[in-house]
């Protein structure tokens, strides 16, 4: 049985594997679990493996890699043309088997424990700076029901609030008040986890780049990287 290349549906818990021939007719198609999947693949024939850049496929691209098969990412709406007919889990992954073959397919890199740690510091630090527009618009509706109107900028706002939740003769009862306070306090947690989030996005950074470096002088200094598949785009 000679594999000219494998595309794989990855699911939650399922894991959806095809693999065609040099005309493209379907040799196998199997269902696994994850460890099932990593089991077959590690006594499959160094193959050409597809699979979409969804969530898991960097770990599981870098394990396939790992066993020695040419491992390549591609973005959904790029495998998209290749569904042939009705979807369904082996059809998506025989679309993808036919798409990685392609020679100019785009794909996506395969990103390192390190870009993946970057990746995630931003998608915190993202949420963690919404919710602070999401508190400060708050503060700032609540105030502006007791007569209390501030600026645009935060800046001016955290100037006043301590005085604001001092200040007894402001209108304000105690029970907004008690609001407001929270809604402070939380603001201050969440500049400080913001700024732990940036010195933590700026090390994974630096750490990045120098992996990055290394990597690619393996890469000029590995003969066997020079007979890789070469991709446009």
């Amino acid at each position: 049985m000679q594999i000219r290349s494998v595309g794989i549906d990855l699911g939650k818990t399922t894991f959806h594997l095809v693999a065609l021939d040099d005309n493209g007719k379907v040799l196998l198609k199997r269902k696994f679990t994850q460890r099932q999947l990593i089991t077959f693949t590690a006594n499959l024939q160094t193959s050409l493996i597809g699979m979409e850049a969804c969530g898991g496929a960097h770990f599981l691209g870098r394990t396939l890699r790992a066993q020695g098969h040419d491992v390549k990412l591609i973005p959904a709406q790029f495998v998209k043309p290749f569904v042939k007919s009705n979807k369904n889990d082996f059809i998506d992954a025989e679309a993808i088997a036919e798409a990685v073959d392609r020679q100019n397919m785009r794909f996506v890199p395969i990103k390192t424990d390190d870009q993946l740690d970057l990746q995630a510091l931003h998608r915190v630090r993202d949420r963690l700076i919404a919710r602070r527009t999401s508190v400060i618009n708050q503060l700032r509706a609540f105030l502006l029901e007791r007569g209390l109107v501030f600026a645009k900028s935060p800046a001016k706002l955290r100037e006043r609030m301590p005085e604001i939740l001092e200040n007894a003769e402001e209108d304000l009862t105690p029970r907004m008040r008690s609001l407001l306070a929270m809604l402070w306090n939380e603001w201050k947690d969440l500049e400080l986890q913001i700024v732990e989030m940036n010195a933590s996005a700026s090390a994974a950074t630096t750490t990045c780049a120098r992996s990055s470096s290394l990597e690619h002088a393996r890469s000029c200094c590995d003969p066997s990287e020079s007979g890789s598949r070469s991709v446009t785009g």
